[in-house]
């Protein structure tokens, strides 16, 4: 159980700080519909996670159980092929640093988070959490080390809520914060919105990088 939960908790980390949900949230508390939708996307933000979390678990269960001592190459070579993938990642963001003071280019969607609804801000989060390429791969990573972890039920289901928790604190403090204190909150947000922005691409590939290395490091000790 320890073991399993060590090995998805810089998973987790490596979604919370995903700097483009947290800046999509951030819009959404210092726009004309904060409340609704900032709720609504926090909503679902978790769902995604949980949804993508516990359909990798279901299928990592399926995977042949072998001795805890013995290797375990199926495991082994998939978290080595989404180490890869997040290095390859990694690098991409990189190049995409912006240079000097330019302005990096943000996704287009953001443009209209001023118009959406708290059903549409739900969608948002959710196809954010579950269907964005990054945060998949690192859910897919935990929903494996869950499910051939060797947990039984009620372990892999404390293990899925400790990653959940983990994962969406980012896009739930500043949410629950401005619910609280709104009218203190819009100074400090509008500040870290800018520096995200700036720095989405460089905090995204060192994170990518890091993670992608440990996960190959995981895949090679399971042959």
């Amino acid at each position: 159980m320890n073991g399993v939960i060590g090995g998805i908790l810089p998973l987790a980390l490596g979604i919370a700080i995903s700097p483009i949900p947290i800046i999509a949230a951030i819009l959404m508390l210092l726009s004309p519909k904060a409340k609704g939708t900032s709720v609504g996307f926090l909503l679902g933000w978790v769902l995604g996670i949980v949804v993508a979390v516990v359909v990798f678990t279901l299928l990592g269960s399926i995977i042949p159980a072998s001795d805890p001592d013995a290797s375990k190459p199926i495991a082994g070579t998939i978290q080595i092929v989404l180490g890869v993938l997040l290095l390859l990642l990694a690098l991409k963001q990189w190049r995409s640093r912006p240079k000097g003071d330019a302005e990096p280019p943000m996704p287009k969607w953001m443009a209209a988070i001023d118009q959406l609804t708290a059903v549409k801000g739900a969608g948002l989060g959710f196809l954010l959490s579950a269907v964005n390429p990054k945060n998949l791969l690192m859910a897919v990573a935990a929903g494996v080390a869950i499910g051939t972890g060797g947990l039984n039920g009620g372990e892999a289901t404390l293990a899925i809520v400790i990653f959940t928790v983990i994962a969406a604190c980012s896009v739930a403090v500043p949410v629950i914060a401005y619910l609280i204190a709104s009218a203190k909150m819009a100074g400090p947000l509008e500040s870290l919105r800018h520096w995200l922005v700036h720095n989405n691409a460089t905090v995204m590939a060192v994170l990518l990088l890091v993670i992608g290395v440990v996960l190959i490091g995981k895949g090679i000790g399971q042959f």
